[in-house]
């Protein structure tokens, strides 16, 4: 490939002074006109990506800070197009958001916005004028690995910019398109190093080349790792968030997301599969959809390319750039290039090109924009149309609400309502007690009324769905979001009237409090509120000591008398190194950061028999946690960046990461705590584990999940799972029509299972229900321990609580542990069989793998079965 390298600041002698190394190749690189619309008239004094990036697009990686400075001097110098910076990613790169209209429609753009809008409320929707452009979305790079889905911004936004005649004036009349580019930048950064670090002068098409291997994590994630295709839902990254807040300031008619899949693939595009359908998604936007898909076939038809539309992707999990659109008014399409990690790559169709995936994805940009101004008036009619048949959905509904609390952990309850409002879903508090699921909620409740143009996006969010007519999913099958976030909640069918208020500010709800004067005895605080792994965090970092109660407690303090459940964490005045003040101090500043009520408690009694502050057996004393996360390797870069990312960017925790290869030349003596998340396989070489339960018996923990769990198991407490028992059944006979059905049937793809937690355990502190749920993808079985208080959270008799699992495999997994916890001489073994991390969203499963890093040795072993270490201390 011929690299050109243009420079508009500098001289060819300057360029030769700076010794500039270009790549080359045998092969020509693609010019712009490749990428370009035959036929038409170009503006030559537009500015061309070349004179930017220095390259032709296509023939090497765009770098992000030039792809931002490029769209910012277009916009700038363009009559159609407006720019602005949304968001930033976690490593600070921003995300531009790009208007692109006629330059009349730009003039009145919040008329048209606001006019636009009117067609979301049915109470509105006659106002909103027919003769609107139709507003288009395309979705740019939110994978970081699938660099065609980022670069073909690029001739999309030229060709919007430069393009001359009656069409493109048409098109911008009857359109506002609106463009992210990048949604992941962070994650493209990383694919641009990688191919650029492995370019070569020859292109490099053989598939075992290192430019197409890029090494654990890859680059189709974010900093922390996170897949933000999968963020449209659940909103707990910064992209996710800026984008999501312009989708609902517009609520696009159409949106396009344009992505990479394998490399043996050909090119796709929606409508999907017809019967993997989310129910909520209308019968008429799937018509719709079928009728744009038209415009892509055109075009492909005349590219003579290859493709397929109604195959392999579905429309079911809605929190993906596809789906999530259609349970909000809006046409979703996904379009899917073969992937080329590299710049040429051979497949079994022989040499593709990452010019040529950028070609197709320029093409269907063109046509969804096309098509969308073409069926303008059916897109008008059918957004209105969307949410007067959901007003009249929510009227036929039984349930008329959703009842919601978690008095013991405010700042869940605050996480969730901003949540809420992200997706333009209206919460209210409750004013008045009502019934539901037999219990009683009062004003410490909050409700989402079925009642409400957001009815569709509402009822995805709190459903229980686990009957489904196919058995094949492209990502989870139940995300039940009030379920994950831990909350109690219920259905309401009584009536709402007259028991909704307004919501309260953040702070009103959590109500931090620390006291004016110096504790007189000590300082004490709940473990259930959401940062108090946090503070806890903190004051040990800082050398104060903190111990946690493990029974319930009723402490006399400075404003009365406090009850605590287990977990309260006490920061007694006695033996403490740092002055009283200096700690008061302390005390006072991270209560605020971690919105905490802290209290002062005048005297080390409680009143509560044999479980005073100072407790032998009733009080456990908490030393710093120093973890070491295992990445790389068969480890899960998703499992592990979720791990990550609550401890370093949520619990402002230090984390070590160490790669698997690593491992072996590291001082584990430097640790507490050795992470192992899911992954392929033996996550770890079997010949680690002596050494690992060696430290484990002198005083170290090892906390694992899903195929960790597996493998710690295994090699560590040498509790095995039992073969299976052979099978001398004759096989059966199965058609191959079936087999997609067939081999899915058992796959638990992602469902929510219900456990019964022992909530008087430690590692059960800070969770006041029993009754909790986690996400589960596999069909991992932990081996029941022989400690009888071993068994923390058991799956309970009926676990599916929401998504897919065969009757097989409910069968096999009920009555089994969802989390173990065992001593292995000083130190401990926790296990979960699924992730309590997923996706940064399951937050009260997260709180219990904070318990197993902050209480792993505030619970005993079974002395039941040992009487030769039962020795009574004198």
């Amino acid at each position: 490939m011929i690299r050109k390298f243009v420079s508009r600041l500098a001289s060819t002698s300057m360029r030769a002074g700076l010794g500039v190394i270009l790549l080359a190749s045998s092969a020509v690189a693609e010019p712009l006109d490749y990428y370009l619309v035959t036929g038409t008239d170009y503006d030559q004094t537009v500015l061309k990506p070349a004179e930017e990036f220095g390259h032709d697009i296509g023939d090497q990686p765009i770098r992000h800070d030039l792809m931002v400075s490029y769209i910012r001097q277009l916009a700038a110098a363009s009559p159609r197009m407006m720019v602005e910076t949304i968001g930033y990613s976690h490593e600070r790169r921003p995300i531009l958001f790009i208007t692109v209209s006629s330059p009349e429609n730009l003039a009145r753009l919040d008329d048209i916005r606001a006019n636009h809008l009117l067609r979301s409320n049915p109470e509105t929707a006659d106002q909103a004028s027919d003769d609107l452009p139709v507003v288009t979305w395309l979705n740019y790079g939110v994978h970081g690995a699938e660099a065609s889905g980022m670069d073909a911004a690029v001739p999309a936004l030229y060709h919007l910019a430069a393009a001359r005649g009656d069409k493109i004036d048409e098109t911008l009349e009857n359109s506002v398109i609106l463009i992210t580019a990048i949604f992941n930048p962070d994650g493209h950064a990383r694919r641009g190093a990688w191919v650029t670090q492995y370019g070569s002068e020859v292109r490099a098409t053989d598939p075992e080349h290192e430019v197409h291997n890029q090494v654990w994590p890859g680059a189709r994630t974010n900093h922390y790792w996170f897949d933000l295709n999968r963020q449209w839902l659940l909103q707990t990254q910064p992209e996710s968030r800026a984008w999501l807040e312009q989708w609902h300031k517009w609520k696009p008619q159409v949106s396009a997301d344009f992505h990479e899949m394998g490399p043996n693939s050909t090119y796709y595009f929606h409508p999907g599969v017809p019967t993997r359908k989310y129910p909520l998604i209308p019968a008429r936007g799937r018509e719709l959809l079928v009728e744009i898909a038209g415009y892509h076939q055109k075009s492909l038809d005349q590219e003579k390319s290859l493709y397929f539309s109604e195959e392999g992707f579905d429309n079911y999990y809605i929190g993906k750039g596809s789906t999530y659109p259609q349970v909000n008014g809006s046409l979703g399409i996904l379009f899917e290039a073969g992937a080329q990690m590299g710049i040429a790559r051979e497949s079994d169709q022989g040499i593709k090109t990452y010019a040529k995936n950028i070609r197709n994805h320029f093409l269907t940009s063109l046509s969804t924009i096309d098509g969308a101004a073409a069926m303008r008036t059916k897109l008008h009619a059918y957004q209105r149309e969307f949410y007067e048949t959901a007003m009249a959905a929510a009227k036929d509904d039984d349930v008329t609400g959703y009842v919601f609390r978690a008095p013991e952990d405010p700042m869940r309850v605050v996480k969730f309502l901003a949540l809420l409002k992200r997706h333009d879903v209206t919460a209210y508090k409750l004013s008045a007690s009502l019934r539901a699921g037999g219990k009683t909620f009062g004003e410490d409740s909050f409700v989402v009324p079925m009642n409400q143009t957001q009815y569709r996006m509402a009822k995805a969010l709190f459903n229980r769905i686990t009957e489904f007519p196919d058995k094949v999913f492209y990502d989870v099958s139940g995300w039940t979001l009030p379920l994950a976030y831990g909350l109690d909640y219920a259905p309401v069918e009584a009536s709402l009237r007259g028991k909704l208020a307004d919501v309260p500010s953040d702070m009103a709800m959590l109500k931090p409090s620390f006291p004016s004067d110096i504790a007189p005895y000590a300082y004490v605080f709940h473990w259930s509120d959401y940062y108090a792994p946090r503070a806890v965090a903190r004051l040990l970092e800082t050398g104060v000591m903190a111990r946690v109660s493990k029974e319930p407690i009723r402490v006399q303090t400075a404003g009365g008398v406090v009850s605590f459940d287990r977990g309260a964490i006490i920061v007694q005045r006695d033996l403490q190194t740092m002055p009283i003040e200096e700690m008061h101090a302390l005390l006072k500043e991270v209560g605020a950061d971690n919105y905490l009520q802290i209290h002062a408690a005048t005297s080390g009694h409680t009143l509560d028999a044999g479980a005073d502050l100072g407790g032998r057996n009733s009080v456990a004393d908490l030393k710093a946690v120093k973890p070491l996360l295992v990445v790389g390797g068969k480890m899960s870069s998703y499992d592990a960046g979720e791990v990550w990312h609550l401890l370093d960017h949520r619990m402002n925790m230090p984390v070590t990461l160490v790669r698997q290869d690593r491992l072996k030349g590291v001082d584990m003596r430097r640790y507490t705590h050795l992470i192992l998340v899911g992954g392929r396989g033996d996550v770890l070489p079997k010949d680690m584990a002596s050494d690992l339960k060696a430290w484990v018996k002198a005083g170290g923990t090892i906390v694992a999940s899903r195929q960790g769990a597996d493998w710690a198991a295994k090699y560590v407490t040498g509790k095995d799972k039992k073969a299976d028992k052979k099978d001398d059944a004759t096989p059966e006979r199965l058609a191959y029509a079936d087999k997609g059905q067939k081999d899915a049937e058992h796959v638990i793809g992602g469902a929510l299972f219900e456990s019964d937690l022992d909530i008087t355990h430690p590692m059960g502190f800070g969770l006041v229900r029993r009754m909790v749920a986690s996400n589960k993808n596999t069909s991992t079985k932990l081996p029941v321990p022989k400690d009888p208080y071993a068994q923390v959270a058991v799956y309970s008799d009926s676990p599916l609580l929401s998504g897919y699992a065969s009757d097989r495999r409910i069968e096999e997994l009920k009555g089994t542990p969802m989390m173990t916890a065992e001593r292995l001489g000083d130190g401990a073994v926790i296990l979960f069989a699924d992730n309590p991390n997923f996706r940064a969203t399951y937050l009260a499963t997260e709180k219990l793998f904070l318990n197993a890093l902050f209480f792993s040795t505030a619970f005993d072993r079974s002395y039941a079965d040992e009487a030769d270490e039962q020795a009574v201390e004198e």
